[in-house]
């Protein structure tokens, strides 16, 4: 499967899609409903599995169908993401709900040791209820780095 390399699947979920697409003449949509869990499944290793104890978690906003929203995401040491999650409010309660969500599929040898974040205060109140509930270790540490530009743009359409 030359043809694919470097592409985000396999050649066969390709071929999969698009024999799904020819044959059965159905839309865009339905075929992204369809072949949705199987494509998570299969990168869902990539994704849960951080590679470090070291955690870099920021936000950024990005317009998405003309509506601008906030993008959480949380990547180890190497730059792998680990999880995202997009936010119409960039508040403590969303910053929480994306550490939830990436620490909950991990076990408990792969969660953060260090959590390094800007200075917004919302990642530390996040962190401090998490750990207060027992989804955070209590030995994690909250580093905070000052961020070296002013806040990032983008456009999704």
């Amino acid at each position: 499967m030359s043809d694919f390399k470097w592409r985000q699947f396999q050649g066969e979920v390709i071929l999969w899609a698009v024999r799904w697409y020819c044959r059965y003449g159905i839309c865009y949509r339905d075929l992204e409903q369809m072949m949705g869990p199987e494509m998570e499944k299969r990168l869902c290793w990539q994704w849960r599995r951080p590679q470090s104890i070291s955690w870099r978690v920021d936000e950024t906003y990005v317009k998405v169908r003309g509506k601008w929203a906030y993008l959480y995401r949380a990547l180890d040491r190497h730059g792998n993401t680990i999880d995202f999650y997009l936010s119409p409010t960039r508040n403590a309660k969303a910053a929480k709900r994306l550490l939830a969500k990436a620490a909950n599929v991990l076990k408990a040898w792969d969660r953060p040791e260090v959590i390094n974040t800007d200075k917004a205060s919302t990642y530390g109140i996040a962190i401090s209820e998490l750990k207060v509930e027992g989804k955070c270790p209590e030995k994690t540490v909250h580093r905070i780095r000052p961020s070296k530009t002013g806040p990032a743009y983008f456009s999704l359409s």
